[in-house]
């Protein structure tokens, strides 16, 4: 677990010197939440509705905008290549980096989600919901999206493609993820919501780190 622990270190320590990279996503989250009233409709009653949605899209494309530069800059670098070359397992490597990329986006995006929804007018009973969703959610979401970044890493522009091959696979995430808060608003029960979220989450810490290192062997190798 050394090898695990130094690249998560690393990249924490490469997303503390970029600071744009690390709030990009942040303010772009909370600029979806400012703007939507102001286009939409700025109703109470309207905006708690929608406030669970809104809030799990914003999310969404908060994570997926941040996902270009997961493998990027190791591959301009050729620290990429060094990676598929030492002796310690791709898929260690590879999580370490997934992880570190949710510290460092799904983890605060969860941690402003409560600010969002008082600005939504979102109940106080679906904080706990939207909460626990996120938390269950947004590593799911870092886990696919990573599968895209490295089979996109060696092309120019891969930003749209990753969105391409991506959001259709976010879908079931955003359903449940946003049922289980509508479902905490209106008092019933979260175990469905939950089950079938932790059941994503496992599905993809499971497969997506084979999945993503067998991705940049092709990516890396073409």
């Amino acid at each position: 677990m050394s090898g695990f622990v130094a690249v998560l270190k690393r990249d924490l320590m490469l997303a503390y010197r970029r600071k744009s990279d690390l709030l990009n996503p942040l303010i772009f989250f909370l600029m979806v939440a400012t703007l939507f009233p102001l286009g939409v409709s700025p109703e109470p009653q309207f905006l708690a509705e929608v406030a669970p949605g809104v809030v799990w899209v914003a999310a969404l494309l908060a994570t997926l905008l941040s996902m270009d530069g997961l493998f990027r800059s190791d591959y301009e670098d050729g620290t990429l290549e060094q990676m598929l070359l030492c002796p310690q397992p791709l898929f260690l490597t590879v999580m370490a980096k997934v992880l570190a990329h949710w510290m460092m986006t799904g983890l605060p995006l969860t941690l402003m989600a409560p600010l969002l929804g008082v600005m939504l007018f979102l109940p106080g009973e679906g904080m706990g919901g939207l909460m626990l969703s996120l938390l269950l959610g947004t590593p799911t979401l870092s886990l696919v999206g990573a599968i895209g970044a490295a089979l996109t890493v060696g092309l120019r522009k891969g930003g749209v493609l990753i969105s391409l091959l991506v959001l259709p696979l976010y879908i079931p995430v955003l359903i449940f993820g946003t049922g289980a808060v509508q479902a905490a608003v209106t008092g019933l029960p979260l175990v469905g919501f939950v089950a079938l979220l932790g059941a994503m989450l496992v599905l993809g810490l499971v497969l997506a780190p084979f999945a993503i290192s067998a991705a940049l062997r092709i990516s890396v190798s073409g």
